[in-house]
């Protein structure tokens, strides 16, 4: 196996194994309705991301860039790169625009919450949308992992 395509498969361990994992401790913490549970699980996933998913985001772009060169890929055209970058982008834009900025506003209201002893409505709202959110955000790089397996079209 080639230094790029190992690069590339850590790359999607980390990114991928990532935004699942964080997800799945992050609904547990909620249901445990405990403001200090809840608290650390949110400061915890966006910890996760800087340590785990964006060094795995960069080694994605960067060995998938040169290996897409160095085999002749197209990016003219509608085809599985094409795609497969296009729902890249979009996983980024869903992160970047809207699950930071709810990921920093559940750990300012998770930290309000543990001085009250409850949850609050505004902890909730940010849990729900950032859950919706999330979920697009998980589906679609595994549509792209099938993409860049498959290579179908």
């Amino acid at each position: 196996m080639n230094l790029w395509l190992t690069l590339h498969l850590l790359g999607v361990v980390l990114f991928a194994g990532n935004i699942i994992t964080a997800a799945f401790w992050k609904v547990r913490a909620d249901l445990t309705k405990n403001p200090a549970a809840i608290h650390h699980a949110v400061q915890n996933v966006m910890l996760a991301d800087y340590i785990f998913t964006i060094p795995g985001l960069f080694l994605v772009i960067l060995s998938g860039s040169i290996m897409a060169a160095r085999a002749g890929f197209s990016l003219a055209g509608f085809n599985w790169l094409t795609l497969s970058l296009a729902l890249f982008a979009l996983t980024g834009i869903l992160w970047a625009a809207i699950l930071i900025p709810l990921q920093r506003k559940m750990i300012r209201t998770s930290a309000g919450c543990i001085e009250k002893g409850e949850i609050s409505q505004a902890y909730r709202k940010a849990s729900r949308t950032w859950a919706v959110f999330g979920i697009a955000a998980t589906l679609l790089p595994i549509v792209i992992l099938y993409l860049m397996v498959m290579k179908g079209f």
